[in-house]
């Protein structure tokens, strides 16, 4: 029986779900999830139940981006919606229990696509239904009235955009382990074109395909969305603009080991997969190249929050060696975008 795991104080986590989860049946037995390059993920059981647990990263450096009692809200409050998301068993707020504050969640079955490998391995045909469902999903989300399912004070989605702006470079203050020219010019550019008008939806924040579960022997249907733990209420087209950076193979080194959407050549461009959201939305994305930029400028800051973990030997698992190095092509990436506008 596993007596340590890095990150969980397995002990008192036995004697919390022995006093909290009802459906607790025996000892619990831990161990990590791979995947993820924020929140520490793992796979807990009894036995015969499954659950997931999210906390922290170790050494947290950027705290408003590790939202666990937000992201465990967001799920509850979608369970009544047509958005698949786990089943929301517990958020533990106090960090004396295992060491940090953490939520419990259903497991759910079914496909995680994080490298190119497994995505090589779908037929061309299951890969396009595949990402049509990441947009599909995408667009659903987006449709929702946020006070209709009770998630009308997720946030202030005025001066979201400008917000983000202004959040993402106050992060990049926190974590720098380097000064970088091509930051400070992009994020000089985001100031200047902030869109005048937007749209108010929920977020998820970190929307991409190895944040979704595709359903057993169908990755045309998505099973759960997941990892809420930047959900917001903003502007739709920062869903999407995060996406489309996901989509480029320059994120490669944040999100995993190959790249989804080029290990096969079913999968549509993100020129396609823009336009299957604005077909399913009925949206004008025509302000698309700013969130993008935005998306890419949020994403080399996470990376190097990412990279300044990594070389003070807080993160947990294999590949955060590389993510570092994504950050200058990231900028660079977001430079080339602001001239789209």
């Amino acid at each position: 029986m596993t007596t340590t795991v890095t990150g969980v104080d397995l002990p008192a986590l036995r004697r919390f779900f022995a006093r909290e989860v009802p459906d607790c049946a025996g000892p619990l037995e831990v161990r990590p999830l791979l995947g993820g390059r924020s929140n520490l993920t793992y796979r807990v059981t009894d036995g015969t139940n499954r659950w997931v647990l999210r906390r922290p990263p170790l050494g947290t450096l950027t705290p408003t981006a590790h939202d666990m009692d937000r992201e465990y809200r967001v799920m509850a409050a979608l369970a009544a919606t047509d958005i698949p998301v786990p089943r929301a068993v517990l958020s533990c707020t106090d960090a004396s229990v295992i060491g940090a504050p953490f939520t419990v969640v259903s497991f759910v079955d079914g496909e995680v696509l994080r490298d190119g490998e497994r995505a090589a391995g779908l037929p061309a045909g299951d890969a396009r239904r595949c990402a049509e469902a990441l947009a599909d999903q995408l667009a659903a989300l987006h449709a929702l009235d946020p006070y209709a399912v009770g998630l009308g004070e997720l946030g202030r989605p005025a001066g979201y955009l400008e917000r983000q702006v202004r959040r993402w470079r106050g992060q990049w203050d926190r974590v720098a382990t380097r000064a970088l020219p091509e930051l400070d010019e992009l994020h000089r550019r985001l100031e200047r074109d902030v869109p005048d008008r937007a749209e108010t939806a929920i977020l998820h924040g970190d929307y991409r395909l190895d944040n979704v579960i595709l359903a057993t022997g169908d990755p045309g249907r998505i099973a759960a969305v997941v990892d809420w733990e930047m959900a917001a209420l903003g502007d739709p087209l920062a869903d999407l603009g995060l996406l489309l950076v996901y989509w480029d193979p320059v994120s490669e080194p944040v999100i995993g080991t190959g790249h989804v959407p080029t290990a096969n050549p079913g999968f549509p461009s993100g020129r396609e997969l823009a336009e299957r959201y604005a077909l399913r939305s009925g949206r004008d994305v025509r302000a698309l190249p700013f969130h993008r930029a935005l998306g890419y400028f949020k994403l080399a800051v996470i990376a190097e929050g990412i990279h300044a973990r990594h070389l003070a030997g807080r993160t947990v698992g294999p590949g955060f060696d590389r993510v570092g190095s994504a950050v200058p092509a990231l900028l660079r990436s977001g430079l080339s975008t602001c001239e789209e506008t």
